[in-house]
This record gives C-alpha cells, sequence and structure tokens, in this order.
C-alpha cells in the first residue's frame, strides 16, 4: 500500500495546471465553470456520489477508483496511524473475500497486487485503485462487489491486524528512518503550524501501531467508513449503463450509522511574521534552504478562477526560464533552484523560493536566487517574456486538445478525484483550449507585475536551511539569514531579455538519397538505407494524434575510449547539451523551443552513442534539424563547461554522509569487479577539449546508425524530410564495434557488509549472475522464474515474517557486451532480522529449485503478462524500444511479435530448470546494509 508521506522539498507543484483535461461543455451558470457532459455524476439515496465515463483508451480496460474522503485527519487521539491500517486490512480479508481471496482473483485475472490494485492514505483522503480488464465479463462484474466490500464490508479479523502490524512497521522503517523523516520532524510543526496536520501525520506513532486493540480501529472504520463521505469513480472501454446498474446493487445496501459524526475541513492558520528553521543533520549531503510564503488557496471552480490560474502558470513560466538561465552561469554557486507558486496542503497554496547550494556557498547561491525574485518584484516582467510564456502555456494545452480522443482513462478518474475531494471544475479540455483562446490575450503584463508583488510577504513566511552537520559553523544565524534577505534587492537592474534568432539553420542541406527500402506488411515497419549509409526504421501509428517518438543510436560509446581519457568521454554528451546548437547557446535554444512540441538530447553510454527525443507531427522538420545540427555543428561552451564539472564536485562532496549512496557504490563496485570506469563523480584528468572531441568522432560517422520514428508519422511528408536532413549527415563509413571493458561480475561466494547509518534500518541485495544465452525463449523463463521467486518472497518475506514492506526481485540479461544475467533480491529490515530474513529468502529459491512453482503461481504469471502486452503494442513508447531491441541485437521483426507463443513454452518445469540453472548460487553476491552501531568504529 502506498501511504503519503510530507517530503517539503519537493512538496509544491509549480506548473499550476488546468484542473481538467477533455471534452465537451455545458452553459454555465452564474460565473461557475460547465461540468464536462461526458461524465455521468449522480448519488444514491445513501449519499454515495458516483461518476461514469466511457473512454477507450486503452481498449478493453477500465480504471475504478473507490474514494473514501477520509484520512489521518479524522483520527482519535487513540487512532494515529489506523486510517492508514484500515487500508491495509482492506486486502487482509472482507465479508465476501475473506483473507486473501481478492488478491488472489485478481491476480489470476492479470492484475497485479501493487503495481495495479493498490491504495493510498493521505490526510483527507483514502483511495483504493483498481484498474482491471473488461472484456472479461466475470472480472469486471466482481470488481464492484470487490470495492463494496472495502467500502464497508472490512472484518478486522484479529490473526489477520496482528500479522499487518509489521508490514505497518516495516512501511515506516522502509520510507522513513532516514535524514529526510528526521529533518521533517523539525520542521513540521512550523510549517503547519501546529495545526491538526502536524499531529497526524499517515503513518501514525510505533508504539499505538503496536498496541491498540481491534476494537479501536473498527471504530475509525464503523465511523468514517460510510456512504455519504464515499465516491465510485469508473472510467474506461465499457457500458455506462450497466456500471451505473453495478454500482446501484453493489452499494445501495451500504449505510450511514444512525448519529454521524461530523467530517471537519481541517486548514492550516496564518502566522503573523516569520518562522525560521535551521536544521542540521550528519547525513545530509547538501545544503537547502526554502522560503515558503503560505498563502489562502481556493479550488478553481468559476471563469475568473480559471484566469487566476493561467496567470499563475505564466508566472511560473517566466520565473522558472530565469531561473534556468541562472544555473547556467559557470560558476553559478547553486545545484538546483526554483521559484514558484503552487498547490501546498489543505486549502493552502505557497509561494516557495528555493534553492541548493555548492558546498560552502549557501551565502552566494542565496543571494542569487533572492536577486531573481526581488528582480521580478521590482522591475517586474518584459513584454517578450510573456509573450514566449503564453505560447509556451497554449501549445501545451493544444497538445493536449489534439489528444483529447487518446487521453488515458486514467487521467480522467484524477480529474474526478479532485472535484469530489476539492471542489475543482470539470468542464473538459474542449471547454479549455476554447476559454484559453478566446482570453489568455486579455491577461496584461500589469496583472503578471502586480501578482508577483502580492506573493512576496514577510507574513505567514517560513524559511528552512538543512545542511550537513559538519558545515553547522557555516550557516547564519535567523539575524544574519533575514540581512540577506533583505539586502537582496539593492543594486539591481531590470531583467533584459535577450533576442533570439528566428531559425535553425541558414542554409539547410540539399539532397539526399534513399538506396534500399522495405516494408514488412506484418508489423507495418519500413526500413530505408539513405545514400550515406544510415538505416531509417519507420512504424506509423494511431496510438497518440500529436507525437512521434524518435530514437538513434549506433555501437561505441565510452567503451573505446582510452581509459586516460575515460572520464572526459563520460562528459561528452552532457557538454554539448548543455553548450547548445549551430549559433544557439543554450538559453536561446531553450527559448526559441519554448512551448513547442520538440525535444531532443544527444546521450553516449558504455556500448552506444545515440539521440533521443519527440515532437509533434507539424515539428518533425524541426527535430530532424537538431539531429542534423548535433552531428554537424555542436557547440564547445567553456561555461557550460565549468558548470558541469563544479556541479560533479559539489553533488560527489558529502556523497560519503549518506548510508544509501555509500552502499550503493559499494554494489555498483563489486559487481563491475572494481573497475575505475564505474567510481562515481571521478573527474580526474577531465578537460573539455577530450570530452569535445570525443563527441565529435562519436557524431562523425552517420553510416552506422539505426534511426527509430514511431507515431503520427504521415510518411508521404516525412520521407522527403529524412532524405533532406538524415541523408545530409557525414559519413566515413568506417567499421566499428563496442569493446568490453571487463565490467563483468565477480565468479563464486562475494559477501559484503557496509556498516553505515545511525538509524535502526538494513539493506540487503542479493545477486545470483552468470554466463547467459540470450534468446526471447530464455528471456521468458527468466522473467517467469523473476515472478515465481516475487511471489515467493513476498509471501514468505511479508507475508509471513511480517519482517519486510516492499522486497523486490529484478532481472537483467543482454547480450552486450557479452551474454550474461543476472537476478537481484532486495528488501529493507531491521538490522536484527537480516540474516534470518536471509536464510529465509534462499530457503524460498531453493524450495523453487527443488519441487517448482504451483499451476497457479504459472497461471497468474500467464495472465499479467497477456493483460501487460494487450496494452504495451498500443504504445509508440514501448513500439520504438522493441525496435530498437530487435535491430541491437541483430534480430529483424519480420513478423508480428507473438508473445502468447513465447508463453506457451513456460510451465512448472521449465521454471524449475530455469531456477537450477539460473539460481544455483555458484555466483552469488551478498550485500548488506548495518547501522553503524552494529558494527566496528574507525
Amino acid at each position: 500500500m502506498k501511504n503519503h508521506f510530507l517530503f517539503f522539498t519537493v512538496m509544491l507543484l509549480y506548473a499550476v495546471p488546468l484542473m481538467a483535461q477533455h471534452t465537451t461543455k455545458t452553459t454555465a451558470k452564474a460565473g461557475l465553470l460547465p461540468v464536462d457532459t461526458a461524465v455521468k455524476i449522480g448519488k444514491l439515496p445513501n449519499g454515495l456520489t458516483y461518476y461514469i465515463r466511457k473512454n477507450s483508451e486503452p481498449a478493453k480496460r477500465a480504471v475504478l477508483y473507490l474514494v473514501t474522503h477520509v484520512g489521518s485527519l479524522m483520527e482519535d487521539d487513540d487512532q494515529l496511524g489506523l486510517a492508514h491500517f484500515t487500508e491495509h486490512m482492506a486486502f487482509n480479508g472482507t465479508r465476501d473475500f475473506p483473507k486473501n481471496e481478492l488478491v488472489n482473483y485478481l491476480q489470476k485475472a492479470g492484475v497485479k497486487f501493487g503495481a495495479d490494485v493498490n491504495a493510498s492514505t493521505s490526510f483527507n483522503e483514502t483511495i483504493y485503485k483498481l484498474p482491471l480488464p473488461t472484456d472479461s465479463m466475470a472480472v469486471f462484474k466482481k470488481s464492484f462487489s470487490m470495492m463494496a466490500n472495502w467500502a464497508g464490508l472490512v472484518t478486522f479479523e484479529e490473526g489477520a491486524i496482528n500479522r499487518e502490524r509489521g508490514i505497518i512497521l516495516e512501511e515506516e522503517r522502509s520510507r522513513g528512518k532516514n535524514v529526510a523523516e528526521r529533518i521533517q520532524k523539525q520542521v513540521i510543526p512550523a510549517l503547519l503550524n501546529n495545526s491538526r496536520y502536524a499531529s497526524r501525520m499517515p503513518i501514525g506513532k510505533d508504539e499505538l501501531l503496536k498496541t491498540f486493540k481491534p476494537d479501536v480501529i473498527k471504530r475509525f472504520y464503523k465511523d468514517w467508513y460510510r456512504p455519504d463521505l464515499q465516491a465510485v469513480i469508473a472510467v474506461g472501454d465499457f457500458d455506462p449503463k450497466l456500471v451505473e446498474r453495478l454500482i446501484r446493487e453493489n452499494f445501495s445496501t451500504l449505510k450511514n450509522p444512525m448519529h454521524s459524526r461530523k467530517r471537519i475541513n481541517y486548514s492550516i492558520p496564518p502566522d503573523k511574521g516569520t518562522q525560521i528553521k535551521i536544521i542540521t543533520d550528519p547525513e545530509q549531503t547538501s545544503t537547502r534552504m526554502q522560503i515558503i510564503v503560505r498563502h489562502q488557496g481556493k479550488a478553481v471552480r468559476t471563469s475568473a478562477d480559471l484566469i487566476e490560474s493561467l496567470s499563475r502558470s505564466l508566472l511560473n513560466r517566466m520565473l522558472g526560464s530565469r531561473v534556468a538561465e541562472l544555473r547556467q552561469q559557470a560558476n553559478a554557486p547553486l545545484l538546483i533552484g526554483s521559484i514558484g507558486y503552487g498547490r501546498f496542503l489543505a486549502d493552502i497554496d505557497a509561494f516557495t523560493i528555493a534553492v541548493t547550494a555548492k558546498p560552502g556557498q549557501l551565502e552566494q547561491a542565496a543571494k542569487k536566487i533572492l536577486a531573481v525574485n526581488e528582480q521580478a518584484r521590482q522591475f517586474g516582467f518584459t513584454q517578450a517574456e510573456l509573450e514566449s510564456a503564453k505560447k509556451s502555456l497554449f501549445n501545451t494545452i493544444e497538445r493536449q486538445w489534439k489528444e483529447r480522443d487518446k487521453n488515458s482513462s486514467a487521467a480522467y478518474v484524477t480529474e474526478y478525484l479532485n472535484h469530489f475531494t476539492k471542489g475543482e471544475a470539470i468542464p473538459g479540455i474542449d471547454y479549455e483550449y476554447h476559454f484559453l483562446k478566446n482570453n489568455l490575450a486579455k491577461i496584461k503584463l500589469e496583472q503578471l507585475d502586480k501578482l508577483i508583488r502580492a506573493l512576496n510577504s514577510t507574513e505567514n513566511r517560513v524559511i528552512i536551511i538543512e545542511a550537513p552537520e559538519k558545515d553547522k559553523a557555516l550557516l547564519p544565524d535567523q539575524k544574519k539569514l533575514l540581512s540577506w534577505i533583505s539586502d537582496s534587492g539593492r543594486n539591481l537592474q531590470p531583467y533584459q531579455s535577450e533576442a533570439v534568432p528566428s531559425k535553425l539553420l541558414d542554409n539547410l542541406p540539399e539532397g539526399g538519397v534513399i538506396s534500399a527500402a522495405k516494408t514488412n506488411v506484418g508489423t507495418g515497419v519500413s526500413e530505408l538505407i539513405l545514400g550515406n549509409g544510415a538505416r531509417v526504421i519507420l512504424k506509423p501509428t494511431r496510438f497518440k494524434n500529436d507525437q512521434i517518438i524518435i530514437n538513434g543510436y549506433s555501437y561505441g560509446g565510452t567503451s573505446i575510449a582510452a581509459d586516460s581519457i575515460y572520464h572526459s568521454a563520460a562528459l561528452a554528451a552532457l557538454l554539448v547539451n548543455r553548450s547548445g546548437l549551430g549559433k544557439l547557446t543554450r538559453a536561446q535554444l531553450n527559448k526559441m523551443l519554448s512551448g513547442r512540441s520538440v525535444n531532443l538530447s544527444a546521450s553516449i553510454s558504455d556500448f552506444t552513442e545515440g539521440l533521443s527525443g519527440s515532437a509533434s507531427p507539424t515539428e518533425l522538420e524541426t527535430a530532424l534539424q537538431l539531429i542534423y545540427l548535433y552531428f554537424t555543428q555542436p557547440r564547445k561552451d567553456p561555461e557550460a563547461w565549468l558548470a558541469i564539472i563544479s556541479q560533479q564536485e559539489a553533488s560527489m562532496a558529502n556523497r560519503s554522509a549518506s548510508p544509501n549512496l555509500v552502499f550503493q557504490d559499494t554494489v555498483t563496485a563489486v559487481l563491475n569487479s572494481y573497475n575505475p570506469r564505474k567510481t562515481a563523480g571521478n573527474l580526474d584528468g577531465t578537460s573539455i577539449d577530450q570530452a569535445y572531441r570525443f563527441y565529435q568522432d562519436r557524431f562523425a560517422d552517420a553510416s552506422d546508425f539505426t534511426f527509430i520514428l514511431v507515431g503520427a508519422i504521415d510518411t508521404a511528408k516525412a520521407i522527403p524530410l529524412i532524405k533532406k536532413y538524415l541523408g545530409n549527415l557525414p559519413a566515413i563509413h568506417r567499421k566499428e564495434h563496442y569493446k568490453d571493458a571487463g565490467f563483468g561480475t565477480p565468479r563464486g561466494q562475494v559477501s559484503k557488509t557496509v556498516y553505515k547509518g545511525i538509524e535502526a534500518k538494513s539493506r540487503v541485495q542479493l545477486v545470483y549472475s552468470g554466463t547467459y544465452t540470450y534468446n526471447d525463449l530464455n528471456n521468458i523463463q527468466l522473467e517467469a522464474l523473476k515472478e515465481m521467486i516475487n511471489y515467493r518472497i513476498l509471501n514468505r518475506l511479508r507475508a509471513k515474517e511480517s519482517g519486510v514492506y516492499t522486497p523486490s526481485v529484478n532481472v537483467g540479461y543482454g547480450n552486450i557486451p557479452v551474454q550474461r544475467y543476472s537476478i537481484t533480491i532486495s528488501f529493507n529490515c531491521a538490522p536484527e532480522n537480516v540474516q534470518h530474513l536471509i536464510e529465509a529468502s534462499k530457503e524460498e529459491v531453493e524450495r523453487l529449485k527443488r519441487e517448482g512453482p504451483e499451476p497457479a503461481e504459472i497461471q497468474k504469471f500467464m495472465a499479467a503478462q497477456l493483460r501487460m502486452r494487450e496494452t504495451q503494442v498500443e504504445s509508440n513508447t514501448w513500439w520504438v524500444y522493441y525496435l530498437r531491441n530487435q535491430y541491437m541485437n541483430r534480430d529483424k521483426p519480420e513478423t508480428e511479435p507473438s508473445y502468447n507463443k513465447l508463453l506457451g513454452e513456460v510451465s512448472p518445469e521449465s521454471v524449475r530448470t530455469a531456477a537450477r540453472q539460473y539460481a544455483g548460487g555458484e555466483n552469488l553476491a551478498e550485500f548488506i546494509l548495518m547501522p553503524e552501531k552494529k558494527g566496528p568504529r574507525h
């Protein structure tokens, strides 16, 4: 189960969105925005609300939500954490689905627990999420009974409660017991102004979770799980009349208590003046400052509200652009910065200035970001900035409008959730798009200048500094900190908008030919060989109206770089991406492309170099021009290089303070045989010239590149552009390949324990590995084995032992640079349980090797895989990576990919054979993270 934790460094939503996503409108009354007529909103006699919408994206699928407008704020003092505990118990037995029958039923239907069916608890609501197929009417109909059981028929068996206690405590350990939680506990009283929010964190209190009596949680459920506080949201490929009937049949019998408790809408009271919290911690790796000014928020319900929302979106875009320019400066003292207005918590919004400083440069970083804010406050914005922001906002909404018939069911569900819990309007994208067209021009510069001044305030303000404990002496006291803020407005000049060229290329290439072409009728894939040797793969689809995904690659990467220049080579693509293209700096390029439906970037990995991005059909030529420039006119910007190096150095400065980073660095080093190329952040001997020359060399020859384009491609228009730009890329026709740089995993038994961290929290990784024969049949058997191990580990470590929250099992396999595989079992747990849970994990693997999986487990795997593949093949992203993998592995997608045939080869015996072959334990690396107090101190 998911649980909403507050981590305030990432809490705010700076890009204030429009509320709804799609379609038609009704007539507005008294200034209220209309309600989209494509959604049916109704209410049962018992008060339960329902939203129903037919939507065929994806086909044969639906997303169902049960929303209970109750969270941790409704808990009594003896119930802290029981809103979240209740959510867990809904999966542990109900009247009609005892024990784990509900989860088993869904898994057999191809619905995964955790990945698909899940739930979450926050301060104000608890949400049960059930995405499922609609082509099985039995499953679809039963899903409404399941939700009704969650809504009012959970049994709360005492044995199940006691088993779940340990799981909840391990969830708290997994998500918390770290530096973020320790800082959060110090910040919350000030940030939430000692409101009820501050004392009702959803995870609750450990001691209470260990000791509460079943009657206490039953009382919470009886008081608050009631139809007048609940909603069913159903969106998908179904008959709406049938869905309405199913809702009435399953939910009408639920009753409200005789004497219902009043649900109070809690808020965060305003606070006069400024509260300051300066916090240090030995495991904090960076120094951050946040200035948070709380403002009364309100839901978007009227045309005036929508205009305000648009104005805030424009403001955020303009401030974001200025901060981005600051970050690109060579000696900028900050790593990350942001200024913006967004949703905070409850009915409160916030204007926030946030900055992460380079080590020892908090004062300089704070003054820089404050100066950006103060410059806007004093002098306002320029007309050029406003026009750019309007163009960006309009293009964003226009893209959504163009995809209005392709919108996913999940997106609609989120809209209706916000309508039910927050009162947000749901007029639909068609109304919003035309509203934007008619009203965007009416928003004037003076309004934005007034808005930025209004958002800056010394009232209801909280300032937070978080820093490594070792830097405590470098931090300001409160008086000094306030002086930084008051002095930030001195000697400023108005912002000057830089003129941006109107086109990428002054001289367009000419010519370009196709030397060979063929089309696979089965897959709809066309293959072109251009005159320069480049190969282009085209897959036109109708999955999206306004999307073409682009991916290009060739072999080589950093594997061919000499050890002496490796660390420069590893930064080569980043250098060019940050430097700009042709005559345009990165800042100019960003402004030129702002709001346009096109993005592209270069990459150089261990074994390949390439380009990736996307474009709307109308911007395909722009994307191809960018590719042309990445090959022919990459820039080398010394300021960008200095910024990269300083940011890399800063990110490494306190890395050794983090238990998780130290542990992961150890795992990476061991699994790559201590290859120096895998040493994090090694910048010894790096130079801009080495990096730039390596980039030029990697992109000097397009003859061995493969470019894959998937999406809304009009081939008649696309092919001339492909010839023009890709056909004129440089080619020297060299024969290249990648090299084996010696990253192989170690042979035999390896055990490594890292002692780091001050909390009672451990992490375990068990890695089985070895040589491999890469082919489709072996790959599917390894995937099946992964799921079988996952079922067993989840059942043993979580359900039976109550020792973990979310264990994970992952597999990796490939043939580049050599054919190898790995199986990784990972989990967090209490330090005292490490050895027992490791042995339990190994026992489950050994049992699979002896006995193989149960037929029911194979059935669950096959059902889930088939359901997943049904939606994957309707995705442009999936096709891009399918085709890339096919061509990279020297296969050709000659026929429609047949997954059913491969799955037919999976059986209990085949998986048992795979377990013996791949989890034999001959090569097993065991990694353990233990807190420092459990190991020797140095």
